[in-house]
């Protein structure tokens, strides 16, 4: 490969972290712009929305982050934090469980397993969510029908997400820089392909 063709990738992927870091410090202000709690859903479907446009090469307003924010801000709540508190749950019984002993193996067992299967079931919420008009009530279903149908694509997200989360555990500093950014960019952009291709089959079907 020639060396100006080299730079062009290296600046190229620069770009993306780069862009991947604005967006987790604007999910990092506007959740806690909404008091974390109340925060965290509209910053988060935001989030996907302008992570959705970059992923389909549109051109991208950073204002649009509040515009959708404020738009969206008691839906998004009711899809996101109700599942937010679960996760948060489940978070501190396991590490609850895995200080009580080896006694409380089977529960922390399960626990774990209830923990997998929400981040793969979630893994597609918010991509769906900015991706399909639905009724607020069929994303979660929809998401479920979706990790369970391909589990290839349910084990590519789980893997993704697993190592952000050992990337920055192991790298504090870069939670805050490029955490849940690189989180929801790679996701996004991940969930548009695996959407196209299941349109294309259901559409090759529908056509045979």
């Amino acid at each position: 490969m020639s060396h100006p063709a080299m730079s062009m990738k290296v600046q190229a992927v620069c770009s993306e972290i780069f862009w991947a870091a604005r967006l987790n410090l604007m999910w990092i202000a506007f959740t806690v712009l909404g008091g974390v709690v109340f925060g965290i859903g509209p910053a988060t479907v935001a989030a996907y929305t302008v992570a959705r446009r970059h992923a389909r090469g549109e051109s991208i307003h950073w204002g649009d982050f509040w515009g959708v924010y404020r738009r969206e801000f008691v839906r998004a709540s009711l899809l996101i934090l109700p599942v937010a508190v679960l996760a948060t749950v489940l978070i501190g019984n396991y590490l609850y469980l895995s200080a009580a002993g080896p006694s409380m193996g089977t529960l922390r067992i399960a626990t774990f397993v209830a923990l997998i299967a929400l981040a793969g079931v979630g893994a597609y919420v918010g991509p769906l969510y900015v991706h399909y008009d639905l009724p607020l009530w069929a994303y979660w279903p929809k998401a479920t029908q979706l990790a369970l149908m391909r589990p290839a694509s349910s084990v590519l997200l789980l893997l993704v997400l697993s190592s952000i989360a050992y990337a920055t555990a192991v790298l504090p500093v870069l939670a805050p820089v490029v955490g849940v950014g690189a989180w929801i960019y790679l996701n996004t952009w991940l969930c548009q392909r695996f959407f196209e291709e299941n349109e294309a089959r259901l559409h090759s079907k529908g056509n045979s």
